[in-house]
C-alpha cells in the first residue's frame, strides 16, 4: 500500500468521543466473499443487545442480509422498496420492519439494480446523498441510536450512498491472495475520493472467515501479518485480531486464534434465518462481534490494557 495514509482519521472524527451521539456505519469492501452480510447482521444484533435502537439497511441487490433474517418474501416484493424512499415517494417507515431480534431492518429488494440505474440516469439532485437525506439523517435524529448498512461488493451509486450517509466504515477482509488488493481498491476508489469532501473514517479492519493455523505459512497468517505490520493501520485492528509477538506464536509460547473464525454455527445461523447470538449464544466467536459493537459505540478501537 502507499506510504501516505488515505484512511487517516480526521482531527475530530464524527462521534469518536463515544458520548452517545447517534452514529451510522457501513460494512463495505470492493470484493465479494468476505462475509459483509454476516458482519452487518451480527453487528446490528450485538448493538441491539447493548440496549440500543438499531436499524440495519440492506443495500446489496443480492439481499443476503435480508434473506438471512427471514425476509425472503419482502426481498421479492417490489411494490414498496427503498427505491420509493430514495426518490421521495414514501417515508422510510413504510419499508422498515421489526426483525424480532431486537433491531429493525430496511430490506433489500430484487429490483435494487433497477433503482441504481434510475439514480444514475435520472434527474436527481445530489445522487450520492439520497440515502443520507431521505433515510439516515431523519431516522438518526430521533428514532435510532445506530444505523448499519450492508453495501454492495462493487463500486456503485448504492455504495456511494451508503458511504456518504454513514461516513464510518467497517472493512472485512478474508484470507486469500486478493485480500489486501481488495482493501487497496476500496481505499483508492471509494474512500480517498470521498475524503476530499467528507470526513470518512475507517473504524475497524476485520479479518474474517479464518480457519487455518497461524504458526505456519498459511493465508490466514499472511493476512494477519500484513495487517499487523502496517504502521498506519494499527489503530483500526480490533483486539481480537491483534498480534504483537509473532516469535511467541512460532515457538508455541502463545497459541491465539485471531480474527473471526469459520464456525459451523455461523453458517447454520444463516440457514436458520437468525443472528448468531440467537442461534448459538455459546459460540466462541460472539465476543468478536461484541467488540465490533463497542468499536461502533466508541467510534474507534479501544485497546485493552
Amino acid at each position: 500500500m502507499a506510504e501516505t495514509d488515505p484512511t487517516a482519521r480526521p482531527t475530530a472524527p464524527y462521534g469518536a468521543t463515544g458520548d452517545g451521539t447517534p452514529r451510522a456505519v457501513s460494512v463495505c469492501m470492493l470484493k465479494g466473499g468476505v462475509g459483509k452480510s454476516t458482519i452487518a447482521v451480527n453487528l446490528a444484533r450485538q448493538l441491539a443487545a447493548m440496549d440500543h435502537d438499531v436499524l440495519l439497511i440492506d443495500l446489496d441487490p443480492n439481499g443476503h442480509a435480508s434473506v438471512g433474517l427471514g425476509f425472503d418474501d419482502r426481498y421479492h416484493d417490489t411494490e414498496e422498496s427503498v427505491g420509493d424512499v430514495l426518490f421521495g415517494d414514501a417515508g422510510p417507515e413504510t419499508v422498515v420492519y421489526d426483525t424480532d431480534f431486537g433491531f429493525d431492518l430496511l430490506p433489500s429488494t430484487e429490483d435494487l439494480e433497477q433503482v441504481e440505474r434510475e439514480i444514475v440516469v435520472g434527474d436527481v439532485f445530489q445522487p450520492s446523498a439520497l440515502l443520507k437525506r431521505e433515510v439516515v439523517d431523519p431516522l438518526l435524529e430521533g428514532t435510532y441510536d445506530y444505523v448499519v448498512t450492508d453495501s454492495p461488493a462493487y463500486r456503485s451509486r448504492l455504495t456511494d450512498n451508503a458511504l456518504v450517509a454513514t461516513t464510518n466504515l467497517v472493512l472485512p477482509l478474508a484470507p486469500g491472495n486478493e485480500a489486501m488488493a481488495g482493501l487497496e481498491r476500496t481505499i483508492e476508489r471509494q474512500i480517498s475520493p470521498l475524503r476530499q469532501h467528507l470526513d470518512v473514517d475507517v473504524l475497524a479492519l476485520v479479518p474474517n472467515m479464518l480457519g487455518g493455523r497461524i504458526d505456519q505459512r498459511t493465508q490466514d497468517r499472511q493476512l494477519l501479518e500484513r495487517l499487523n505490520a502496517h504502521e498506519t493501520l494499527q489503530d483500526r485492528i480490533p483486539n481480537f485480531a491483534r498480534i504483537t509477538d509473532w516469535g511467541a506464536v512460532d515457538d508455541g509460547t502463545i497459541s491465539p486464534s485471531p480474527g473471526i473464525r469459520d464456525r459451523t454455527s455461523i453458517t447454520k445461523a444463516y440457514g436458520a434465518r437468525q443472528p448468531l447470538l440467537d442461534y448459538d449464544p455459546d459460540c466462541d466467536q460472539l465476543p468478536c462481534f461484541d467488540e465490533l459493537a463497542h468499536v461502533v459505540e466508541a467510534g474507534e478501537v479501544v485497546r485493552h490494557e
